[in-house]
């Protein structure tokens, strides 16, 4: 099972969005400083996340929420 999720930063208005099979940790390493896109505007808190079957259905929704209507 794969997550879709939508993080925020919590001094800028910045939005992340990203899918991964351990929401938990992939937070952790978003605010940790371990992924280079979003190094520069930490700390991050969860806003949205999709629980999807499989990996193509999650990709779709996260393009889905990243470059259209969904933004």
């Amino acid at each position: 099972m794969y997550i879709v999720y939508e993080i925020r930063n919590l001094k800028r208005v910045y939005i992340y969005v990203g899918m991964t099979s351990n929401l938990e940790e992939r937070i952790k390493r978003h605010n940790k400083v371990y992924e280079k896109t979003t190094k520069p505007y930490r700390p991050f808190e969860l806003i949205y996340a999709e629980e999807c079957e499989n990996r193509i259905n999650a990709r779709c929704r996260e393009k889905y929420f990243k470059y259209s209507i969904g933004k």
